[in-house]
């Protein structure tokens, strides 16, 4: 294969069989943990797991295509963690040093660069920001895809000193690709209060270039993105909810389960008189998809 093809299969946030970066940089936490929990004969998560019974069923509401927010910020900031935790380097680049383009008048501690950010910290400032903008679960992958680009593109690493500014651009991308309600760079400047729209712009464009304008994420990018974040999530015990089934959800899955047995009853029916493909399913489907 070409170089540049070759390139292109080894990076996660292009191609769907390449695996994403933050479970690679977990890996050596996971299996340190599963060590020591052997050695203590311990099972952590195993008493806190519910199960479904005669008279409460519980169901697991995040899907591929409506996933759940918190827990998705969650594992979207443990990753991350993992990525500063485990760097290889500290390659950077100064528009996103926070020293040189500070997002707060507050004095940036002298060892800003040394002391790697805990993952409540980094939680926590995504989540300020995705819930004043109000931004979706879908964005939040988005943003990790976006996120792991860049730093293979611009071969860079996200470190103490970077990754705010980083995850900042990451979500300001994420959010005008993907969510239908775009939020400008100076909605972001209300959030946070100390930044200017001329530094926000500044970094939107550095971050495009870094990227190569390539903003592109495929169906099955994401799809993998988000099925490694709930690996992730079993690996950490960071298990996604289970909800008790409502009588009103309960109604919603029957009458989707029979709009399904109807298409397939008619497409069933078609299929005697000619050829098909699962192409002719698409009406089924619930939720609008960006990706390509």
């Amino acid at each position: 294969l070409p170089e540049p093809q070759l390139a292109q299969e080894a990076n996660p946030s292009d191609h769907p069989r390449a695996s994403t970066l933050f479970l690679n940089k977990s890996q050596t936490d996971v299996r340190e943990k599963r060590k020591s929990n052997y050695m203590n004969h311990m099972s952590p998560g195993l008493l806190t797991k519910k199960y479904s019974s005669c008279s409460t069923i519980f169901i697991d509401d995040s899907t591929v295509s409506q996933p759940n927010l918190k827990s998705t910020i969650r594992c979207v900031a443990l990753a991350i963690y993992y990525h500063i935790k485990n760097r290889d380097s500290n390659r950077s680049l100064d528009i996103f040093d926070e020293k040189k383009h500070p997002l707060s008048r507050e004095k940036v501690p002298d060892d800003y660069s040394v002391v790697d950010p805990e993952h409540k910290l980094i939680y926590r400032f995504i989540r300020t920001l995705f819930s004043s903008a109000q931004l979706t679960a879908e964005c939040a992958i988005v943003t990790l895809v976006y996120l792991e680009r860049l730093l293979t593109y611009a071969e860079m690493d996200i470190c103490p000193s970077n990754w705010k500014r980083i995850v900042l651009g990451a979500i300001l991308l994420a959010s005008k690709v993907w969510d239908d309600q775009a939020v400008w760079n100076v909605d972001y400047c209300q959030i946070l209060k100390d930044i200017t729209v001329e530094d926000m712009n500044e970094m939107e464009r550095h971050f495009l270039e870094l990227l190569q304008f390539n903003i592109n994420v495929p169906a099955s990018v994401y799809a993998k993105y988000y099925f490694d974040l709930r690996s992730l999530a079993d690996d950490n015990n960071l298990s996604f909810p289970l909800e008790p089934l409502s009588n009103k959800r309960a109604q919603k899955l029957e009458a989707i389960s029979r709009l399904c047995e109807d298409k397939y009853k008619d497409l069933s029916k078609s299929a005697m008189r000619r050829s098909m493909s699962a192409d002719n399913m698409i009406g089924i489907k619930n939720s609008q998809a960006v990706l390509s």
